[in-house]
């Protein structure tokens, strides 16, 4: 449940991925039949992510009766999780939020989440009170927290409501709803960063012979461009740059002094389209790129050979960077370029 733009049915989308990972089922309800449109997006993110959504072609008045027969066909699929995802309202309409009453007195729900948008500010606080004094909410879900705010007035709804925060969204990604720890996002806001859930996110995309492997290949100075473009990859699926920055301790601050646009995940887009024009060859020997090459490259991927010169030279830099870790030799690494930034 939620105020309208809340993220109440990207979240929705969020949580049935998050519990199908854990091996558990879940099936989507539409029951937003206001918002034009509102169930054709849930519909196309359970088709993105292979996740069941129950619909009816039904008037804006019957949601409480589409919830129930969505819930009772989630039964009958043998479903072990029902996801409700519910109109957006504000919390002085008494007609709407009489619907909710509706709702939960007819299916008894062992959760009712609100989702609340991080970068709001006190109408998010005031929202939770009232949302939870009318139909009492179990907890809150903090969507848009990749964004500049911190969330400050919505982790406030937590104290006017006395109910937790579960979950936060991270990022416009499917994969980007993660449990909500207190002690983590308070170590992120004063800028100590949150190693514990950077390595539980490593985690999920990167197996340890992955891990081994690269090793090997960084200690014998094998790494080439085709094990480069595999890590760019890898770093996408874990989240935004700006995001992985946050989670790494001493990095407060750091941000303001990079240049305009060094955390755009837009380069890591162009990178990866400049490796993936190559053959396989030449990402094997980016030394043995010669000028056609390099125009064919730059041809393949819509961007100037300049641009295949920049990641050449970045990436020689880089390759003499591992070259001295895997030697053990130390050095100031200050102005070193990495290929994408």
């Amino acid at each position: 449940v939620g105020l309208q733009g809340s993220g109440k049915t990207t979240s929705a989308a969020k949580l049935a991925l998050f519990l199908r990972k854990r091996q558990e089922r879940a099936l989507l309800v539409a029951a937003d039949l206001r918002r034009p449109a509102a169930i054709d997006q849930l519909e196309a993110l359970g088709r993105q992510l292979d996740i069941p959504v129950y619909h009816e072609n039904a008037g804006p008045d019957d949601a409480p009766r589409v919830a129930a027969n969505g819930f009772k066909h989630a039964k009958d699929l043998g479903m072990k999780w029902v996801i409700i995802d519910t109109g957006g309202r504000l919390h002085v309409d008494d007609g709407l939020m009489a619907e909710l009453d509706v709702m939960k007195s007819t299916l008894e729900p062992q959760e009712v989440l609100l989702v609340v948008d991080a970068m709001t500010g006190q109408d998010a606080v005031n929202a939770a009170a009232e949302f939870n004094a009318r139909i009492g909410l179990t907890g809150l879900v903090l969507s848009k927290l990749d964004g500049d705010s911190r969330g400050g007035a919505a982790l406030s709804a937590t104290h006017v409501t006395g109910v937790p925060v579960k979950f936060a969204g991270t990022g416009e990604k499917p994969d980007s709803l993660e449990p909500f720890h207190p002690d983590r996002m308070a170590s992120r806001i004063l800028g100590m960063g949150d190693v514990v859930t950077l390595v539980e996110r490593a985690q999920e995309h990167v197996t340890e012979e992955q891990a081994a492997e690269l090793e090997r290949k960084i200690r014998k100075a094998q790494f080439d461009l085709d094990d480069f473009l595999k890590q760019l990859q890898q770093i996408q699926k874990m989240g935004s740059l700006t995001s992985i920055l946050e989670m790494l301790p001493g990095t407060r601050g750091l941000r303001s002094k990079l240049p305009t646009g060094a955390l755009d995940d837009t380069r890591l887009r162009r990178t990866e389209a400049l490796i993936s024009s190559m053959t396989m060859w030449e990402r094997q020997h980016p030394d043995r790129v010669n000028g056609s090459r390099r125009r064919r490259i730059a041809d393949g991927s819509g961007m100037a050979p300049a641009d295949v010169n920049q990641l050449l030279n970045q990436f020689r830099q880089m390759q003499k960077m591992m070259k001295q870790f895997a030697s053990g030799k130390r050095r100031n690494l200050t102005g070193m370029g990495i290929p994408g930034f």
